[in-house]
């Protein structure tokens, strides 16, 4: 019997690719931009792409998608995560790249805080120099670590001591130099014209049109919605649980017609996630942590910092509740919560992620969101 269903947003209703296209459009920005580390040598930086352009943006930054796929496949589910450690190893090896007593002086830029002063000072540096990045390191960097989740992360510290020989805990989540990206990003998700009332911050490159108005859904948005509707029919609750910012959520539900069917105390989003993280003093609650599912389910007006935990307590009657998601993080985070779990094959990965899914121990796996208003309508029926 299944009472509650808890979903998960990009790669279940809407496609992840515009997401991933802005991150590769950020980290190019971030590397090519004068306003961040100006590889560009003085040219404007182009803001308007046509798509052709943007797929071989993204392929040559992402290789093909391995490095979206492998940090995936290690429980990192946020873009802006991707991003940030991206970027930071490009930093890193640009650095090696510079002559020995230049990359004296950068390697010591790297054993403190990179904040937007940083950035500046590595322009400086690099325009004396013929240096280029080259996203083939990724693969070579992260070859021989097991790590996960946020680990990634941190393990950019590692890379800094294999690769310059310096010990350093400047590569942190959540760092200065880790929302330079998120803001970027920002800029070309949601477009200029949302950026300042979303951020309270201006755009640093003026210019992005944003793909927030031009939505993929993954399945029809009317059939999305009587679906929201029938659930409502049959007494089951309906929670959404998403690493999106509030404003690319509840915009895209709202001219697709969803909004009308979902109650927004049980709309989860990042920005909810990072108020818990400052006000409960307990980062990191992005997935695979289930803060976002538990506070879908209990409702945004619940005792918050209670769902805040390191060890979160499992959700009662768990088999009565199904969390529908597209990844490992969200599969991690059913588990956690003694919930079962329906991956759909419509993320990142399309049908490749069966096998993953599988050997984690999915409860179901579905081709699309389509197939989940019968499985829920036959769950009734146990």
């Amino acid at each position: 019997m299944i009472q509650t269903v808890l979903f998960d947003v990009d790669g279940v209703f809407l496609s992840e690719e515009r997401y991933f296209d802005a991150s590769a459009l950020t980290v190019r920005e971030l590397l090519y931009s004068e306003n961040y580390l100006g590889l560009g040598n003085g040219k404007p930086f182009q803001t308007e792409y046509r798509d052709g352009e943007i797929a071989e943006i993204r392929s040559d930054i992402f290789l093909n998608d391995d490095v979206l796929n492998f940090l995936k496949s290690r429980g990192m589910n946020a873009n802006w995560d991707m991003i940030y450690i991206t970027i930071s190893e490009q930093l890193i090896h640009l650095t090696t790249q510079l002559p020995e007593d230049v990359k004296t002086q950068a390697a010591e830029l790297l054993k403190k805080p990179i904040d937007q002063t940083t950035l500046n000072t590595f322009r400086s540096l690099f325009k004396n120099y013929q240096i280029k990045p080259d996203f083939k390191r990724f693969m070579d960097d992260y070859k021989d670590t097991k790590a996960v989740k946020q680990e990634l992360i941190v393990y950019l510290n590692e890379i800094a001591l294999k690769r310059l020989g310096i010990e350093t805990s400047a590569f942190q989540p959540k760092s200065a130099f880790w929302h330079i990206g998120e803001h970027a990003s920002q800029e070309w998700y949601i477009g200029d014209e949302n950026v300042l009332a979303a951020t309270g911050l201006p755009s640093v490159q003026t210019g992005k049109k944003g793909f927030m108005n031009e939505e993929v859904t993954l399945a029809d948005p009317e059939y999305i919605r009587g679906m929201f509707h029938a659930f409502h029919d049959y007494g089951v609750r309906v929670g959404i649980a998403t690493g999106r910012p509030r404003l690319e959520t509840f915009k895209p539900f709202t001219y697709l017609n969803w909004i009308g069917e979902l109650d927004p105390n049980h709309i989860v989003t990042a920005d909810d996630v990072l108020a818990a993280e400052k006000k409960y003093d307990a980062a990191p609650l992005a997935k695979p942590h289930p803060f976002t599912y538990l506070a879908s389910f209990h409702g945004k007006d619940s005792d918050l910092k209670r769902w805040s935990a390191r060890r979160p307590e499992q959700l009662p009657d768990g088999e009565q509740t199904l969390i529908v998601g597209d990844s490992l993080a969200d599969l991690l985070c059913a588990k956690q919560l003694g919930c079962r779990f329906a991956g759909v094959l419509t993320g990142l990965s399309g049908q490749k992620a069966r096998s993953e899914l599988e050997e984690h121990g999915a409860d179901f796996i579905l081709d699309s969101i389509a197939d989940v208003k019968d499985l829920v309508l036959h769950l009734l029926g146990e």
